[in-house]
């Protein structure tokens, strides 16, 4: 199976051709991979070319997918594999673009035992197993600091993977106690932030549950990643090895 799909990738990067004007256009709003060197460039390119081939990307409430809407949320999204793979994406295939933040029902249990049913208005949705979900309005709205394409392929990366629901798995070559260690020593500290109502860069939502930190801090770590490193030095170690990157030791970073 892998040497099956290791021939059909290398066939689609034979055949394949972006368009150099158009991905110079989608790469320049995009003002963090900047500091990628030419041979990371050429990777992340050859990662977004194969996950346009793999992945179906659908566009809802009418909403029309061109090439640039396709190219920058495929780029987006590979940016956090780039020295992982395009496997770790492995079992599910879709991603469905909505023009603006779009409306989930959800249902809540309370401390009594009953249940409550809400409307919620959403930016990015990730579902185990199963699509990714964005606003595009909100994908081109991102900026440092904020990115909801990450924010929900980070969620991916989580539920797909190994680990539980508070945190995922430490990688191979990682010190998995200290991991864990840092990450909820990390995510305690930001909650009493928080609660104190001391002014932080990260969103408040971080606070709302491990897993919602994990990816908060990862659109931190690749668009704000010099400030994540300073401000948060020990987290951002950790979040260098898992990613195997490290973007605040990049030009520009």
């Amino acid at each position: 199976m892998g040497f099956f799909r290791d021939w059909r990738r290398k066939r689609v990067l034979r055949r394949a051709r972006l368009d150099e004007a158009l991905w110079a256009r989608v790469a320049s709003r995009l003002s963090y991979l900047r500091g990628l060197s030419k041979e990371e460039a050429a990777r992340l390119r050859e990662l977004v070319v194969v996950f346009l081939a793999e992945k179906e990307m659908h566009g809802a409430q009418g909403f029309r997918l061109t090439d640039e809407v396709r190219l920058s949320i495929a780029a987006q999204a590979c940016l956090p594999i780039l020295n992982l793979g395009l496997d770790v994406y492995n079992g599910w295939v879709g991603v469905v673009v909505y023009p603006g933040e779009f409306r989930v029902r959800k249902e809540e249990m309370d401390e009594h035992g009953i249940v409550h049913t809400f409307d919620e208005e959403l930016a990015g949705e990730a579902w185990p197993g199963g699509p990714v979900i964005l606003s595009w309005e909100d994908v081109g709205s991102a900026e440092r600091g904020y990115n909801v394409v990450i924010h929900e392929f980070a969620h991916k990366i989580h539920m797909d993977g190994a680990g539980d629901a508070d945190f995922p798995a430490a990688r191979a070559g990682m010190d998995a106690v200290e991991w864990r260690r840092i990450l909820e020593e990390a995510y305690e500290r930001f909650c009493s932030e928080v609660d104190s109502g001391r002014p932080t860069f990260i969103d408040e939502y971080a606070a709302e549950h491990p897993a919602e930190f994990f990816a908060v801090m990862s659109e931190a770590f690749f668009t704000e990643s010099a400030v994540l490193a300073r401000d948060w030095p020990d987290l951002y170690r950790q979040f260098a090895l898992f990613y195997r990157q490290d973007p605040a030791g990049r030009a520009g970073g």
